[in-house]
């Protein structure tokens, strides 16, 4: 029995295969190699690696955990691959709605440029600049206001001072309106230029929508309602109104829409006044708040 193990031994010594370069031979082939021999198509020679048991016992136990995230990358580098064009690619083909946006807006940019033509002291229009700036500011809010106050002062009626207690809150209405959309939009004008002191005053300071032509078209609607007009003043009033909105872009400080955009404020605000419009009884007491004198609760 000895002398049978004794050559059993010398035989597996001599056994070529049990040689340690030859041990993976001897070894099934692993998924990873047949993987790689069909990514490989079999064009090289087959080298083998050799791993130490604790190493094994580690891949062991990270292979599966390993290969899962190994695949997860690789769906995830193809998802994100799919995903990137989509992302990153830039809008060749724009709908119908923004090319006409578009379009509007560089036309009125292009109209309201040319047709600043009293910006500069050496414009075209620089002759007329002190006209238009003349005409411009007879639609500014401090004259109106002012003026309104002074005629309320003066009036000893009641029809008359329920008529301009009214225009006063309209004009109030009109100016902390726009001045407040003004401040929400911030447009500039095409021009770009500085306000002047009135503007500041009252809160003029961007393009959008145009102050004075919002001013103009709710007086001039608030005049023709209530006040009665021979057929020649009524024409010059909607051609003041007209006036002062060119008169603005004239002058450069802003652009066609925003007079467009004024005008329809300006009716907008006149509907609203007639429509919570302040009777002669009220008026009196907020007269009689203003000049401290409390005689309808007397």
């Amino acid at each position: 029995m000895p002398g049978s193990q004794t050559r059993s031994r010398a035989r597996d010594r001599n056994n070529v295969l049990n040689r340690p370069e030859f041990m993976s031979l001897n070894q099934p082939p692993r998924r990873e190699q047949v993987a790689g021999e069909g990514r490989g198509g079999g064009g090289g020679p087959r080298r083998p690696v050799f791993r130490q048991q604790s190493q094994q016992e580690d891949a062991g136990g990270r292979g599966p955990r390993e290969s899962s995230d190994r695949g997860d990358a690789a769906d995830g580098g193809v998802k994100d691959g799919s995903r990137w064009p989509e992302q990153d690619c830039m809008q060749l083909n724009p709908t119908f709605r923004g090319i006409a946006i578009s379009s509007l807006l560089a036309i009125d940019i292009s109209l309201s440029k040319r047709l600043g033509m009293c910006v500069g002291a050496h414009s075209a229009g620089a002759p007329l600049r002190s006209i238009v700036t003349l005409l411009a500011l007879t639609g500014h809010a401090l004259p109106w206001i002012c003026g309104t106050l002074f005629c309320l002062w003066r009036s000893n009626t009641l029809a008359g001072q329920e008529v301009l207690i009214n225009l006063l809150l309209a004009l109030i209405l009109d100016l902390m309106t726009v001045a407040g959309m003004q401040k929400l939009v911030k447009r500039r004008g095409p021009w770009d230029l500085p306000p002047g002191f009135l503007d500041y005053i009252a809160m003029d300071m961007y393009s959008f929508p145009a102050a004075h032509a919002s001013r103009a078209v709710m007086v001039c609607k608030f005049l023709l309602n209530h006040l009665v007009l021979a057929v020649p003043l009524r024409i010059l009033l909607y051609l003041w109104t007209f006036l002062v909105g060119v008169s603005r872009v004239l002058l450069g400080k802003h652009h066609l829409s925003d007079v467009g955009c004024g005008f329809a404020l300006g009716f907008l605000h006149f509907s609203l006044v007639e429509s919570v419009w302040l009777d002669s009884a009220t008026c009196q007491t907020l007269i009689s708040i203003g000049t401290l004198r409390w005689t309808p609760l007397v």
